[in-house]
């Protein structure tokens, strides 16, 4: 994720109306230098240089040595909420799709992901167009997603329904980036998130599926909450994801902005501009949360879930998620009674953990024998 391409087109939002605080038509989103010496205090009796450069190496050489957490690993500088909702299904899955990339999913799977995405476009559409912008710096990127927040905050004040809204926020030190399918005010003016999902089969999914997509929205919420209650700052976006505060945004990026009705010149000025709105934006946390279940092939309503928001539980579960990324604990896959799991999995066939479970089984049925 962190080896983009250094030009890339990107989608903003652009919503049909009105822009962003009243202003219409907007075109944007969605001397010598001496080497340093190691000081290391004065040199033992007995121990002359070459011993001390040898010792220094080890030193060296046994940090290096720290094992390097899954995060570490991949080059991760962040985690999708996509990325912990998919652990509730199958954690040694994703674990699978990150150090596989190359392995090819099943032509079906493809196929039933991009209808998904298609639907997915389709309905986004209906609210705003879509504008590709060019990006030249992973500033730039990051800058069009706050873009979008800052369309986000104006069209929730005007108590407009919102489509793909950037989520940010901290986990136990891990910065967590998600985007929320749609935001709409209920006629008893409650704040609902609407969480679309496109089935293939015409039924409702299963309790396991069901228990994926609760914690995702779950999670959903937890973020935006935070974000619309001041707790994101910009020592969040330097320290986490590396970012120069200075870096200056791409021509386009500025463009838009200024048609918007501001300017910004640096990625620190379009961040304290979204710090500063979502502070005094006086929209309030999520009320409802929403599964609607979509059926792929004649896009008919098949069934919707209201899901209660379980704090406690949410925050179990995230911590037990991260610490696998954290390197607090080996990937666990799933237990006897989901092995059904495993035939919709495209990594069925090098899978450690379901050969160990098999070993085990094997392993106590001689047990009792004997």
């Amino acid at each position: 994720q962190n080896k983009t391409s250094s030009k890339k087109n990107w989608k903003v939002q652009l919503p049909l109306q009105k822009a962003l605080w009243g202003h219409n038509n907007p075109k944007f989103l969605h001397a010598h230098h001496r080497e340093p010496q190691l000081l290391s205090g004065p040199r033992p009796q007995g121990v002359d240089s070459q011993t001390a450069n040898v010792e220094e190496r080890k030193r060296r050489t046994t940090k290096r040595k720290r094992p390097r957490t899954p995060l570490e690993a991949f080059y991760l500088r962040y985690l999708c909420v996509t990325d912990l909702s998919a652990q509730v299904w199958c954690e040694q899955q994703i674990v699978y799709h990150k150090e596989k990339p190359s392995v090819q999913l099943p032509e079906k799977t493809t196929v039933v992901l991009n209808t998904g995405k298609s639907i997915h476009l389709a309905r986004e559409l209906q609210d705003h167009n879509l504008v590709p912008i060019k990006t030249r710096s992973r500033e730039d990127r990051w800058a069009i997603k706050l873009l979008n927040i800052l369309l986000t905050i104006t069209n929730l004040r005007e108590g407009q329904r919102v489509r793909e809204c950037p989520v940010f926020g901290v986990l136990e030190g891990v910065f967590v980036f998600g985007i929320i399918d749609q935001l709409n005010y209920t006629p008893k003016g409650e704040l609902q998130l609407n969480e679309l999902k496109t089935r293939e089969k015409a039924y409702m999914p299963v309790p396991a599926q069901k228990k994926r997509d609760r914690f995702q929205v779950s999670l959903y919420k937890h973020l935006f909450d935070a974000m619309v209650q001041g707790c994101l700052t910009q020592d969040i976006f330097v320290h986490h994801l590396r970012l120069k505060p200075k870096q200056l945004l791409g021509q386009e990026i500025q463009e838009h902005a200024e048609k918007a009705g501001f300017v910004v010149q640096c990625f620190k000025d379009l961040l304290e501009l979204v710090l500063l709105n979502l502070t005094h934006s006086d929209i309030p946390a999520i009320d409802r949360l929403q599964i609607e279940y979509i059926h792929q092939e004649t896009n008919m309503l098949l069934g919707s879930e209201v899901i209660t928001y379980d704090h406690n539980e949410l925050m179990s579960m995230s911590h037990y998620f991260l610490a696998y990324w954290k390197g607090q604990r080996d990937p666990k896959g799933v237990d006897i009674e989901d092995t059904w799991k495993c035939s919709y999995c495209a990594f069925v066939d090098i899978c450690d953990w379901r050969r160990q479970r098999a070993d085990s089984l094997i392993q106590k049925g001689n047990e009792k024998k004997t």
